[in-house]
């Protein structure tokens, strides 16, 4: 069992150089650009050049509904990716990379825990190769040549009133939410309200994410609507020019980053759209490509199954014509009782009870990722206070919703902690038992698709639009956005939108507070309840905690 912290853990790491980690998965060393000798990228001519190679198996870990208790999914990733190499599978990782605001705010870290960590660690979840910042540019340069278009005449007849491109920092910065602009006099330009979201809620984190290769990412790029004229037509990003320069930043960004796990295992990380305000997966790019270099691959989505999964499912693999072969679901006893009704400082007292009322969560999840044809397992993450009889009780109550939990010690003992879920893992993925289908058909009606997610994933009853709301996605639809996928934007905290509202409520409504297009990105943002695009920082935010030691060594990273 650690008895270190996770960066002390990641910092005594015996890293293998990148260029090995490469070769092993048949990338030269003329195909990696190296950030130093731990990380690299994976240059777009190679990764072309895999095309017409065999799928390995898609494996996707998500969770139950988070807590403040933790459930450890990227952990989990970690851990089984290791595990599978360890029962002779070759297998890679794919996970999204860390936003600072959230690093600094009360989440922390998202580079694994304990004995089944992404390292270098530091790195990953700070700077690391520059894609976030990358992102933050490009969309800054839309943000401004809007503004300077306007400006300089406004030839393409620009309402004021009506651009729609906010602008992005990846800080949690609730301050920023709702500015004005351009104050100062006539050389500032003409005032107007606007505000910030945080990085990975732009639509140019989700168009590269979601693009396939710099062709893709730059025609994304251009079908962004960023305003509308007095008329309400739509001005692209291409109709001000800014496209181009937009991909000029974004061309190494756009190359998946290759690192390692602590057994010296490869690992993706790439992309990080949250999974409540964005569609949270890691790239299409990293995804298809280590699908191209290893017999498995293990990938998550963000926060809980209603979100992360679902908008995998619907949005990236529907994109990418991805068919994920397997899921697992992590559950840990903590979480379950949290879900049951205890409170945070009493969940190291054994309490069957409550872990059977959390229960219920779970099999709401189990239910839901089911229902898009994928087998299932349910992987329970172990924590030290877990009784024999309260991990008895889940795998009693999973077995009754027809799949198996599985105990799995990744965190304390790494891949070896992990190798009966490797097993399970690989059984499922190769029976053949798949039969992927997204949630509702590309024809349904804009509002049809959020009824129907609210109805069958988070069991609402109902759906609250105003008829603004309402006009507004039928205007969509008659301008040729009607096939696309919905993103709803919603609290992680609970398949209802208050977060409080723990455990699988029903019986509830789910107001539709806003809603975006995306043209770029190719889906629709449905902003429900009180989610916001731009977080805060907690009251006691992590980066209190967050310095240099006398070392120079970075401490209170988790």
């Amino acid at each position: 069992m650690p008895q270190q912290t996770d960066i002390e853990i990641a910092r005594d790491a015996k890293k293998a150089p990148i260029v090995e980690i490469g070769q092993r998965l048949g990338i030269g060393a003329e195909d990696m650009i190296p950030y130093g000798h731990d990380k690299a990228k994976v240059r777009q001519g190679f990764i072309q050049d895999l095309n017409g190679r065999e799928n390995g198996k898609l494996i996707l870990v998500t969770a139950v509904s988070p807590t403040p208790a933790g459930e450890g999914k990227t952990t989990t990733t970690v851990g089984l990716g290791d595990g599978l190499n360890r029962i002779g599978k070759q297998a890679m990782i794919c996970i999204r990379e860390a936003s600072l605001g959230p690093n600094f705010g009360m989440k922390g870290g998202a580079a694994g825990g304990g004995f089944a960590q992404i390292v270098p660690m530091e790195d990953m979840n700070l700077h690391f190769t520059g894609d976030f910042h990358a992102i933050t540019s490009a969309h800054a340069l839309l943000s401004a040549m809007i503004d300077n278009h306007i400006y300089w005449g406004n030839a393409e007849d620009i309402d004021t009133r009506r651009v729609v491109w906010r602008r992005v920092v990846d800080m949690n910065d609730r301050a920023l939410r709702q500015i004005t602009t351009s104050l100062g006099g006539v050389s500032n330009g003409f005032p107007r309200e606007t505000g910030f979201d945080i990085t990975v809620a732009s639509e140019v984190m989700a168009i590269l994410c979601l693009a396939r290769d710099l062709d893709d990412l730059e025609t994304r790029l251009g079908r962004i609507i960023v305003a509308y004229r007095r008329d309400k037509s739509p001005v692209y990003a291409r109709d001000i020019k800014a496209q181009g320069a937009m991909a000029v930043l974004l061309k190494d960004a756009l190359q998946p980053n290759l690192v390692q796990t602590l057994e010296q295992n490869p690992a993706f990380v790439h992309g990080g759209p949250f999974a409540n305000i964005a569609h949270g997966c890691n790239s299409v790019m990293a995804t298809t490509t280590a699908l191209k270099l290893a017999d498995y691959v293990v990938t998550e989505a963000g926060f809980g199954a209603d979100l992360g999964a679902e908008k995998f499912m619907d949005i990236k693999c529907r994109k990418a014509g991805l068919e994920p072969a397997a899921v697992v679901i992590v559950a840990t006893i903590r979480a379950l009782k949290m879900n049951g009704g205890v409170a945070k400082e009493a969940l190291t007292q054994e309490d069957v009870a409550a872990v059977e009322r959390g229960c219920a969560n779970l099999g709401r999840h189990i239910e839901n990722v089911k229902s898009f044809g994928v087998p299932v397992v349910v992987a329970i993450n172990h924590f030290v206070a877990d009784t024999d009889v309260e991990v008895a009780a889940v795998q009693s109550y999973s077995e009754g919703h027809g799949v198996e939990a599985i105990v799995s010690r990744h965190w304390a003992e790494g891949g070896a902690g992990a190798e009966t879920l490797a097993q399970k893992v690989a059984e499922l993925a190769d029976s053949g038992a798949a039969h992927f289908a997204p949630l509702y058909p590309d024809e349904m009606p804009l509002f049809e698709k959020i009824v129907t997610v609210a109805k069958r994933i988070y069991r609402a009853d109902e759906v609250l639009a105003d008829a603004k709301i309402r006009n507004q996605l039928k205007e969509w639809e008659a301008a040729g956005y009607g096939n696309l996928p919905v993103c709803m934007a919603k609290t992680q905290y609970s398949f209802s939108t208050d977060p409080n509202l723990r455990g699988a409520p029903t019986g509830h409504s789910v107001p539709l507070r806003e809603v975006r297009l995306s043209a770029g990105a190719g889906f629709v943002v449905a902003i429900c309840g009180e989610i916001m695009t731009m977080p805060g920082l907690p009251r006691h935010p992590a980066a209190e905690s967050i310095h240099l030691n006398d070392k120079g060594d970075i401490e209170g990273l988790f």
